[in-house]
């Protein structure tokens, strides 16, 4: 099962025993694996011949960073790593701890290395990204002595928030929001211990929805409404008596079920086809549904790139300063912004050649033998590389004319002008391809120049 809630006491570290499952625990808590068999949802690290499985049979721990959105598993598997190890279980909160935390974690490490039992201890750093530089490098000594198994999680990207040197020494694996098989069959075990009466599918399709792949969010809401179904008496939980009883938190992108993603389609393709009342109408009824703006602002970013490109490049400098603009203001005053960059991509001229040439340039590169750079090319810093002719002959655009070196290759030697990029006509890419075009004729007459007599120069 994923990660329903956190296991941090009010102190902001603890080390801890392997917890007992009492009945007035919440329901997250109750339904949270104890084994590794019985985690639903992140198969692609967790199945079989998968790495972390793998890592949890091998029978020896290695520092990890756990990196996906909330509720899904991060610190359940950071646990089942310790109990498959036999290992103390230390917890750090990054949000409220600090070096004294770490500290102290040292010395709880190095009393049951020390001990009778020679027991090893795993650190687990919760929303890591939120230590400091100096606090990421308190662990880097104890990580390299093996004092201790690091394990951190976080929501956000390790290669921008997690320092390098840290970064180098941990396995970095990426969690997966969970399915929607996944999350109806966290709603059936919730009923398979009681925990949840009956239901209907309707309910349950709603509830999933709800959830948008969040094992938190889903258990939370299932015990708010196994206590309020008690109190009524009620026999089943109806869609009806569901959205009745938690009115707008329930909302979705339709009354009808339209699931999310089929919401945001709508929306970007509402922006590529230059509708602006549509891409309007498409984002508040995700705002409106409770969908989180910066991930709005997230996907407002992509269609800049995507649909837009070089035909208007302000737009995605737009989509930028909206997102920044939102996270200043907040909501709802920041949500304007995220309007404003709604409208001006739906009435921007359209071009997706970037999108084209760089998924033409992957698919090319990924079936092409790896070609050596020409010697023109290479950067020769060296004596050694100068006298190995690295750099020979190579044409420094700005002493040419017109800041061009008509005639030059930056290719490697033998492989044809692959045509990547093709400029459409429209918006600022009409003046793209004609340069383009001019620098083509340019380069055409240059060759034919150098046919004509290969002693000359360009």
């Amino acid at each position: 099962m994923a990660d329903p809630v956190g296991w941090h006491l009010p102190a902001t570290i603890v080390a801890t025993v392997k917890p007992s499952v009492a009945p007035h625990q919440p329901l997250a808590e109750r339904l949270r694996p104890r084994r590794l068999s019985e985690v639903i949802g992140q198969q692609h690290v967790l199945g079989p011949g998968m790495p972390l499985r793998l890592a949890f049979e091998s029978g020896r721990p290695h520092s990890c960073i756990l990196w996906g959105p909330p509720g899904v598993g991060k610190t359940t598997i950071a646990r089942l790593m310790a109990d498959a190890f036999d290992a103390q279980f230390i917890s750090i909160s990054a949000v409220l701890g600090g070096v004294k935390d770490i500290r102290d974690a040292v010395q709880l490490a190095e009393s049951a290395r020390d001990g009778l039992m020679q027991q090893r201890t795993l650190v687990f750093v919760d929303e890591v990204h939120r230590f400091n530089k100096s606090q990421q490098d308190a662990f880097l000594p104890h990580v390299e002595s093996g004092l201790f198994t690091f394990i951190g999680a976080t929501t956000e990207n390790p290669s921008f928030e997690v320092n390098s040197a840290l970064l180098s020494r941990a396995a970095v694996y990426v969690l997966q929001p969970l399915s929607v098989d996944d999350l109806k069959q966290i709603v059936a075990l919730a009923q398979s211990q009681q925990a949840l009466r009956a239901i209907k599918k309707e309910a349950i399709e709603r509830l999933v929805a709800y959830a948008d792949g969040d094992a938190r969010r889903l258990l939370n809401t299932l015990e708010t409404l196994e206590m309020a179904a008690q109190q009524e008496g009620l026999a089943e939980i109806t869609d009806a008596w569901l959205l009745k009883v938690l009115g707008e938190r329930m909302r979705r992108y339709d009354k009808g079920g339209e699931q999310f993603y089929d919401t945001i389609s709508a929306l970007h393709k509402s922006v590529r086809g230059s509708d602006p009342d549509a891409a309007l109408y498409w984002l508040v009824r995700m705002l409106d549904g409770g969908a989180d703006p910066r991930y709005m602002a997230r996907r407002l970013v992509r269609m800049a790139s995507e649909d837009i490109g070089l035909a208007d490049p302000r737009a995605l400098r737009l989509a930028l300063d909206a997102a920044e603009v939102y996270e200043r203001l907040g909501s709802p005053e920041g949500e304007l912004a995220l309007a404003e960059c709604v409208v001006y991509l739906a009435v921007a001229p359209k071009s997706n050649a970037v999108y084209k040439a760089y998924n033409a340039a992957r698919a090319f590169v990924k079936q092409d033998g790896t070609r050596p750079v020409p010697m023109h090319l290479r950067n020769a810093p060296t004596k050694l590389m100068k006298e190995l002719d690295y750099g020979k002959g190579y044409r420094y655009a700005h002493d040419e004319e017109g800041g061009f070196a008509a005639g030059e290759n930056y290719l490697p030697e033998g492989m044809a002008a692959p045509g990547f990029y093709q400029p459409v006509r429209r918006g600022l890419e009409i003046r793209i391809a004609d340069k383009l075009d001019e620098l083509r004729t340019r380069n055409a007459a240059a060759q034919a120049r150098q046919e004509a007599d290969p002693g000359a120069g360009s």
